[in-house]
């Protein structure tokens, strides 16, 4: 009941967000695992990948990071990788513990060295998700990254070829454009690049065509963003 109770409180949290400048109060890692125990009931378990080729992270190895709430609760020096496979941020503590954030919804954003993660509902395929995603540019429309990795079975050996042991397999890192407050989308083609922006749409289809925008291109999204958010 109680575990029930902090969730409840903790995800209510969302409903007062604002966009004003606040302080964060500053709490140190330990007090993020002593949380997150309360939360998952323990730590999360993850796909072990001890003979498994590939990786599931973004980088294998813990890079020292920040974590900030919904609460406005800044928790620093805190040891974080991402699992891109589980969608999971992953966090050690300094007993050499490792947890998954159990309630990711009260995750404004994870700064993991050099990258800022946000956690945010997107759409593909019409259907509404949740996930982490790297952010590329912010402003009015924003654009922001998200890798994929998957998880391939073994293979039995067969008459012309040689058995295959399972693997991570990274594929080509997705894009998705957000505009206000709606969802972010995904932008793989030319229409749904043109469809992430509710509105503009004859000036970015020139745009895009005397641009030559790419939408696999990183740079040619941030031009193109850049525009947008100029109109």
């Amino acid at each position: 009941m109680k575990k029930f109770l902090i969730i409840i409180i903790l995800i209510s949290g969302i409903v007062n967000f604002s966009t004003a400048q606040v302080n964060y109060e500053t709490r140190q890692a330990m007090d993020l695992f002593r949380t997150n125990k309360h939360l998952s009931g323990d730590w999360q378990s993850t796909l072990s990948a001890g003979d498994i080729q590939g990786s599931p992270y973004s980088n294998d190895e813990f890079i020292t990071g920040a974590v900030f709430t919904t609460q406005k609760l800044q928790f620093v020096d805190v040891q974080l990788r991402y699992n891109i496979y589980n969608d999971q941020i992953e966090f050690k503590s300094t007993d050499d513990e490792v947890q998954a954030i159990a309630t990711p919804e009260i995750i404004e954003k994870v700064v993991i060295g050099d990258l800022n993660m946000v956690y945010l509902p997107y759409s593909v395929s019409k259907k509404i998700r949740n996930g982490f995603f790297t952010v590329i540019d912010e402003g009015k429309a924003s654009l922001f990254l998200r890798q994929e990795v998957v998880f391939v079975k073994a293979t039995e050996p067969g008459a012309y070829k040689d058995a295959q042991p399972a693997k991570f397999e990274k594929r080509p890192d997705v894009y998705f454009i957000k505009v206000g407050t709606s969802e972010a989308k995904e932008v793989d083609s030319k229409k749904e690049l043109l469809e992430a922006f509710p509105d503009k749409t004859a000036q970015l289809e020139k745009f895009i065509k005397q641009n030559k925008i790419k939408t696999n291109k990183q740079e040619d999204l941030i031009q193109l963003v850049h525009f947008y958010n100029s109109l």
